[in-house]
């Protein structure tokens, strides 16, 4: 398939996708400490965020022609992120998250902008930059809050 290459990225940034979504849950409830309210109300808003945008990489995989990932143990194969672990303090979670956020905008950059536009796939491409950007702002306001820890 022609677009096997680009399929396969977007199925390893659904891997990372679905596991965000599972880890930012995880996040939300068991969160505890001073932060408790704001820190839960953002991993809810992080983790509806992120199932809109795994819906969505799972839609453009069908409408290039592939098959969305669509198991915990495939996701688990594909993920380029680690689980959540056990007992995660306020600052690691935070610590975690940036430094997972800043993976997936590596990978976009790196290797799936350019995947897209080797097969003039603007609508991917569009895709990828709206995710990146919005990575990016994710990571500075994580970095933010991480300075003042």
């Amino acid at each position: 398939m022609s677009n096997q290459k680009l399929i396969n990225f977007l199925n390893q940034e659904l891997s990372n996708f679905n596991i965000m979504y599972v880890k930012l849950h995880r996040y939300h409830w068991f969160i505890q400490g001073r932060h408790f309210f704001g820190l839960h109300q953002l991993f809810e808003d992080l983790y509806n965020e992120m199932a809109e945008d795994l819906d969505a990489v799972a839609e453009r995989v069908l409408a290039i022609g592939g098959k969305p990932l669509a198991t915990m143990k495939k996701y688990l194969d594909e993920t380029t992120l680690m689980e959540a672990q056990a007992d995660d303090k306020e600052d690691e979670v935070m610590e975690r998250l940036h430094e997972d956020y800043n993976k997936m905008i590596e990978e976009i950059k790196s290797e799936g902008i350019k995947l897209a536009e080797e097969k003039n796939d603007q609508p991917t491409v569009d895709l990828l930059n709206e995710l990146q950007g919005r990575f990016e702002k994710h990571v500075w306001m994580l970095r933010a809050y991480l300075a003042y820890e």
